[in-house]
C-alpha cells in the first residue's frame, strides 16, 4: 500500500468505528476501501473483522448506561451469537472463494436495502409500542420469545461471522420485533453482541487462517476503529441520521460496483 492508501484505510476504520457504534453498518465503509487498495474479497473480510473489534469494544463501553438492567438478556443471547460467529467463520473459510465472490454483492445489496428502510422499520416499531401503551416489557420474557431471540442471535451471528455488513441492522430489526425496548437500549444490545461476534470470528481467523490476514491493513483499521467507536458512542447521536444513512448506501453501491467488476 502507498502512504495515501494507508491513510484511506485508517480513515475508513475511523468512520466505520463511529458508524458501527451508532448505526451498525461500518463494514460498508471499510470493505470497499480494502477492496480498492487491492485486497481479495475473502482477505478483505477477514482483515476487516479483525480491525473492527477495537471499535466494537469502545462502542459497547460508550453505551454502558443503556445496558443497565439487560445483563440477564445478554447472558442468554451471547452464547447464541458466539455459536453463530463460529458457524459463519467456518462457512467463510470452507466455501470456495468463487462462491464467496458471487454471494457478497447480494449480501451488500441486502445490507444497503436494510439501511435504507430502517427509518420505516423504526416508525412501525414505534407505532406498535404506542398502541401497546408502553415502551418497556410488561414482565418476564416467555419461553417462546426467548427461543425466538436465541434463534435471531444465532442467525445474525452466523451472518456476522461470514460477512459483517449490517449485522447490527439485522439485530436491531429482529430484536426490536421481540422486545419492547427503546431504540437506544436495542442499540446497546447490538453493540455487545456485535463485539462478541467479531471477536470470536477474528480469533477463529487468527487460529486457522493466519496466512489470509493482511496484518498491516488490519492494524490500520483497528487504530481508526478504536477512536471511531469512542467518538461514535459519545457524539454520534448528535449527527443527522439521514446523513449517515445516505453515506452508507452510497458506499454500499460502490462496493457492489467494485465486486461486480472483479
Amino acid at each position: 500500500m502507498t502512504g495515501w492508501e494507508m491513510v484511506a484505510v485508517a480513515a475508513a476504520g475511523l468512520a466505520a468505528g463511529s458508524i458501527n457504534a451508532v448505526v451498525g453498518s461500518g463494514t460498508l465503509v471499510t470493505f470497499p476501501v480494502l477492496l480498492a487498495v487491492g485486497l481479495p474479497p475473502v482477505t478483505a473480510t477477514i482483515t476487516n473483522s479483525l480491525g473492527l473489534v477495537p471499535g466494537n469494544l469502545t462502542g459497547a463501553i460508550g453505551y454502558r448506561r443503556e445496558l443497565r438492567g439487560q445483563r440477564g438478556l445478554l447472558v442468554r443471547l451471547f452464547p447464541a451469537s458466539v455459536l453463530g460467529a463460529l458457524t459463519g467463520a467456518f462457512l467463510l473459510l470452507h466455501l470456495p472463494a468463487a462462491a464467496f465472490e458471487a454471494i457478497v454483492p447480494g449480501l451488500v445489496a441486502l445490507a444497503v436495502v436494510l439501511v435504507a428502510v430502517q427509518p420505516l422499520l423504526q416508525r412501525r416499531l414505534a407505532a406498535r409500542r404506542a398502541r401497546a401503551g408502553t415502551s418497556e416489557d410488561p414482565g418476564p420474557i416467555g419461553r417462546g420469545r426467548v427461543a425466538a431471540l436465541f434463534a435471531g442471535a444465532y442467525v445474525t451471528g452466523t451472518y456476522g461471522g461470514y460477512f459483517a455488513a449490517s449485522q447490527g441492522v439485522l439485530q436491531i430489526g429482529i430484536f426490536g420485533l421481540l422486545l419492547r425496548e427503546p431504540l437506544q437500549r436495542l442499540n446497546a444490545i447490538k453493540n455487545v453482541l456485535t463485539l462478541g461476534v467479531n471477536a470470536v470470528a477474528a480469533l477463529a481467523y487468527v487460529v486457522v487462517a493466519t496466512d489470509r490476514v493482511d496484518w498491516r491493513a488490519a492494524g490500520l483499521v483497528a487504530a481508526g476503529s478504536l477512536v471511531g467507536g469512542y467518538l461514535g458512542s459519545t457524539f454520534g447521536r448528535r449527527l443527522p441520521a439521514t446523513v449517515l444513512r445516505a453515506a452508507i448506501v452510497a458506499l454500499g453501491l460502490v462496493a457492489i460496483t467494485v465486486l461486480l467488476r472483479r
